[in-house]
């Protein structure tokens, strides 16, 4: 029985989907990525968005085969066993909290523009610790109020976004795209590399499967159709960047910089409000889909069973929302923007090889109960292509990023062979 709420709608997720890839990145990231690769940045946005597209082809496949709550874990558990599927939750849910911390810190940059106090001190702290019990708070209330302030959250970033591109295109420098020095292979690998921030965390979407109305079929549309308008808006945010921001590779506040060049003061204000609410909306995603982690791996018995309470009132996972929030804390007040989204990022591309690998699997297993109703053309070929990227995103890492990935895999085995009840394979 579904002790959970299906109340979660097909435009929801495009909605949910959406607010995960728009108002992470995108407000930190086009000023290092021009940093590392110049005008070829446009390029490494292409090439990433085309990395991820095939990645997202085999998720919106393998997803369209279940309607229960778990996302990459569900997948890798019952692709590989119960090990390789306590790994993925395990990373996964992880990787929730590090993104949640680059963001939170993004968040806490921003809103210094409006209250310099907070850019540090115990200010910021009071900050971060009221953001995470807002969010918490939300999401303890029940799903659809947390989806539908996702909505409102999608909104509230695109219009700002949008009104930066349709100005600022009516002031862009032609000689700005010079191509005159081209990067090498490894600050553009890089420069790809560190966008894939700003075109993942679409996973955690699936995550609330069992609370969506018709998982199978509107899973696959809200990730292809998130993906094709978060493509076209970041590279026309890029190309304006460039194009009207001398200073670009040294902006620690690009877009807001971008804004202030176009319309001075009030223009700048408008992007960092923006932002601010950007990347709330995103963290308010996120905050739905961690604890669905650890609810999902309590059910089955990885996990104390505790975690797999549910409101009486609610019938949301008020337990696993508390612990994950909780967790949230250590890394945001630890870290920073940037290092927080580079380990984020190598832990989410293990994650998704998981899943990218079991899709040809799972079509071997095909049965009448659990055919895929989204099927990718030439699967197996596509499944192949998408390790095969990963493994190059993962190449351009450095040696003390995988080391720290190693290490958060080592105590997730660890954690799973740990004195416990018998799993449920079930």
């Amino acid at each position: 029985m579904n002790r959970l709420r299906r109340a979660i709608g097909k435009w929801d997720l495009v909605a949910l989907v959406l607010n995960l890839f728009v108002g992470a990145g995108i407000f930190g990231l086009p000023s290092r990525v021009f940093a590392l690769a110049g005008v070829y940045s446009l390029l490494a946005y292409v090439a990433c968005a085309v990395s991820i597209f095939v990645i997202i082809l085999c998720f919106a496949e393998v997803s369209s085969r279940f309607t229960e709550t778990g996302g990459p874990y569900l997948y890798a558990r019952t692709t590989f066993g119960p090990l390789v599927g306590f790994e993925i939750g395990w990373l996964a849910w992880l990787v929730r909290l590090t993104a949640f911390a680059a963001l939170c810190n993004l968040f806490a940059d921003y809103l210094a523009y409006f209250l310099p106090a907070t850019a540090s001190g115990s200010a910021r702290v009071a900050v971060v610790a009221a953001v995470v019990t807002f969010l918490a708070t939300i999401n303890i209330a029940g799903v659809r109020i947390a989806s539908l302030v996702s909505n409102i959250f999608t909104i509230g970033k695109l219009v700002p976004l949008v009104m930066l591109v349709a100005v600022g295109s009516l002031f862009i420098n032609p000689q700005s795209y010079s191509l005159s020095a081209s990067p090498g292979y490894t600050a553009f690998s890089a420069s790809v590399l560190l966008l894939v921030f700003a075109f993942t965390g679409f996973e955690t979407a699936l995550i609330p499967a069992g609370e969506a109305r018709d998982p199978r079929r509107h899973l696959p549309f809200a990730l292809l159709t998130a993906l094709a308008i978060a493509m076209v808006l970041y590279v026309a945010i890029q190309a304006v960047s460039i194009g009207t921001l001398p200073g670009l590779a040294s902006s620690q506040r690009p877009l807001a910089d971008v804004g202030g060049q176009l319309l001075g003061r009030p223009g700048s204000a408008v992007i960092a409000l923006g932002a601010l609410i950007s990347v709330l909306g995103t963290m308010n995603a996120i905050m739905l889909g961690a604890p669905r982690l650890l609810f999902a791996m309590a059910e089955q018995g990885q996990l104390p069973r505790i975690l797999s309470a549910t409101h009486s009132r609610f019938h949301t996972p008020h337990v696993a929302i508390v612990v994950s929030a909780a967790g949230m804390l250590v890394p945001t007040l630890s870290g920073t923007f940037a290092s927080a989204a580079t380990l984020s990022t190598l832990i989410r591309l293990t994650t998704y090889a998981v899943t990218c690998a079991a899709l040809p699997v799972l079509r071997r297993r095909s049965s009448p109960d659990n055919n895929a109703t989204f099927v990718v053309p030439a699967g197996d070929i596509v499944s192949a292509v998408a390790l095969l990227l990963i493994a190059w995103l993962y190449s351009s890492s450095s040696w003390t990023d995988v080391r720290q990935a190693l290490i958060a895999g080592a105590v997730g085995f660890l954690l799973y062979a740990r004195p416990r009840p018998r799993a449920s394979n079930a």
